[in-house]
């Protein structure tokens, strides 16, 4: 794809940081202050936005892009507002850390993924969002998302993707383009996955894509499906030895992070993923895999869980040895429990995502 087309894409997709949730007034001094430190004072976010795209085929390492949709949760809403909340963090905490911010995708706050959509409801949405109903592009948030990353990475080079959801169902989209950019680049790549729960159901009350399923389908993605490891389940109705025999892949139980010890653990991750000759990673960070008393602004926070130094230690660890290429951050719901809670998730969030981040721009350096 040239990169003029990309360009038309963005600006058709895409939207101004911060903007994925579409509201007049709710949040609006987050907006505005996300905003200004992006692109100064302006009359018209939109159009600095866009005219600041025209930047993007010379960028290389992190790009952020937010997906803010909770329509595949289903448990609390409210991941919908990380994206916005968790880039204001990382602004207030590393204002040295490096990245080019993308955009959020255009949300239909209704939908998922097209697959699930009629005829109707396609042309509808399709002239919502760009003014023709027959128009060739997606309109459900997960589709959406696909279809940038695919874009991305056919046009760009030395560029890795940190997306902000989001519930956990906007990583399906994510990872499976990631991990399809690397099969077309002959590239050996592993997927790292911290969360309190498995992600490993095929489908929930009928739907196959959600916060609990998107793992079981981005799998067959990887050249062999041990090449995805889990850190921090500790919620599930099934014993591990289920899960791993199951579904071929390796998880470390909160419980056993703690018992082994994260460089203990790490040690051992990477001697596995080198003997199998892993060249990439891509690192998926559900916030409820940090213990409750870290992270109770979510939406199925869990105690007993991981410390966000363990979680800190087994990322660098990794990223000594082998090239973060791609990332994400989800479940973050900044507007849910008190003003205290919500701050403590959102700074533990980003402390992990800026780790991700400069994994990432590593990679490209």
């Amino acid at each position: 794809m040239k990169i003029e087309k990309l360009l038309e894409n963005y600006n058709s997709y895409l939207c101004p940081p911060g903007s994925g949730v579409f509201t007049v007034n709710t949040a609006k001094e987050h907006k505005e202050s996300l905003q200004k430190h992006l692109y100064g004072e302006s009359d018209d976010y939109q159009k600095s936005w866009s005219s600041k795209l025209n930047e993007v085929h010379n960028i290389e390492g992190a790009l952020i892009l937010g997906i803010a949709s909770d329509c595949g949760g289903g448990i609390q809403r409210g991941a919908n507002w990380g994206p916005l909340y968790l880039r204001n963090q990382l602004i207030e905490n590393y204002k040295d850390l490096n990245y080019y911010d993308l955009g959020d995708i255009r949300v239909i706050p209704h939908l998922l993924h097209d697959k699930y959509l009629n005829d109707e409801t396609l042309k509808s949405c399709k002239d919502a969002l760009y003014g023709n109903k027959d128009s060739s592009l997606p309109v459900s948030p997960l589709s959406i998302a696909e279809k940038c990353c695919d874009d991305t990475y056919d046009t760009l080079n030395n560029i890795g993707i940190f997306s902000i959801g989001g519930d956990h169902s906007v990583s399906y989209p994510i990872v499976k383009s990631w991990l399809k950019s690397k099969k077309d680049k002959g590239i050996k790549a592993g997927l790292i996955h911290f969360d309190a729960h498995t992600d490993l159901l095929v489908t929930r009350l009928g739907i196959d894509l959600c916060f609990g399923s998107w793992l079981t389908h981005v799998l067959d993605g990887l050249e062999k499906r041990e090449h995805c490891y889990q850190f921090g389940i500790r919620s599930t109705g099934k014993e591990r030895n289920h899960w791993e025999n199951t579904f071929g892949i390796n998880q470390y139980w909160t419980s056993e992070v703690k018992e082994i010890g994260p460089k203990e653990l790490s040690e051992k991750v990477i001697k596995e993923l080198k003997d199998e000759g892993i060249e990439e990673l891509y690192i998926s960070f559900d916030i409820d895999a940090l213990d409750s008393k870290y992270a109770s602004a979510t939406g199925t926070p869990e105690h007993d869980g991981l410390e966000p130094h363990e979680c800190v230690i087994i990322i660098d660890a990794l990223a000594n040895e082998f090239k973060i290429t791609g990332g994400d951050m989800v479940e973050i719901a900044p507007r849910i429990g008190d003003e205290e809670s919500s701050k403590k998730t959102l700074e533990c969030g980003s402390i992990v995502s800026a780790r991700i981040i400069e994994a990432i721009n590593n990679a490209y350096s």
